[in-house]
């Protein structure tokens, strides 16, 4: 079984959980094929084609160096994902998608997300060695907020990022430290963002599995739910969804620049140096 490196697990009603996954509440996976490696391959290989794509020509050249558009990697990352959730604390898998996240510092990081029936689970999955290198799992009756909207920064900041996202609360009280917000490394912020995957625009499947839209609609559903079913004591029960900005306090960002600029945060292939 690949190794994995689970952030700390907390309480039920202690405190939140530092990973979440949002539960529709009818199963569905968005466009991930489980069923084969077979099967899932030839859903990707032929998938791949049929697409008509705005993007120029280089781009697209560009955007399949990516390792997730392998035939059969896909397939075998969400099996091997599948098989890292805990039937007892997360329930049974009922969405499956490909996301970027953007950290606090704004960088971008290829992840890997399932909703369960409690639980939202974000994985790092390196598409090169076919190894989860991390969960973070979020309790879905601890989340409170979703927020989506476009990103925006401080008013002097140099940074810009184009595009919507998508911000999971699951602690709206709790403000993070200063210490944290200047720590590039920190993880222990009450609120996990997403925004869409570079290979949405490959295909009909990719775009389905990277439409963060149906990612924050089933989200919602699913947290809706198991608020209804499992309410954490001294907390409101329910999900706010609100349409705001969703703001990232980076002023330079010099390593955020040149990472998202190589696309440093996925598994990508990249000539002669490598991965």
């Amino acid at each position: 079984m690949p190794a994995v490196a689970e952030e700390g697990a907390l309480g039920e009603e202690e405190q939140p959980p530092l990973s979440c996954s949002p539960v529709g509440p009818e199963p569905s996976l968005p466009a991930a094929p489980t069923e084969g490696a077979e099967e899932g391959a030839e859903e990707e290989a032929t998938a791949l084609p049929q697409h008509t794509s705005a993007e120029p020509p280089l781009d697209q050249f560009r955007i399949r160096k990516f390792f997730v558009l392998r035939p059969g990697t896909l397939s075998q990352a969400v099996r091997d994902v599948e098989a890292l959730v805990d039937g007892t604390v997360d329930g049974s898998v009922r969405g499956v998608w490909l996301m970027a996240e953007v950290d606090h510092w704004n960088n971008e990081k290829e992840r890997l997300v399932l909703i369960t029936d409690n639980s939202l689970l974000v994985f790092k999955y390196d598409f090169v060695m076919f190894n989860c290198e991390q969960i973070q799992r979020i309790a879905l009756n601890f989340v409170d907020r979703i927020s989506c909207g476009k990103f925006s920064f401080p008013k002097h900041s140099l940074l810009q990022r184009d595009g919507e996202g998508v911000r999971v609360f699951w602690d709206r009280l709790r403000e993070p430290s200063f210490t944290s917000r200047w720590n590039p490394f920190a993880t222990d912020f009450p609120f996990v963002t997403f925004t869409h995957h570079p290979a949405r625009t490959v295909s009909d499947s990719f775009s389905d599995l990277c439409d963060i839209q149906k990612f924050q609609e089933q989200l919602r559903a699913a947290a809706q739910k198991v608020h209804a079913v499992k309410p954490v004591p001294g907390k409101a029960n329910g999900v706010m969804v609100l349409d705001e900005l969703i703001h990232i306090e980076a002023y330079v960002g010099l390593m955020s620049f040149l990472g998202n600029q190589n696309k440093l945060g996925y598994c990508m292939a990249r000539g002669n140096i490598g991965f």
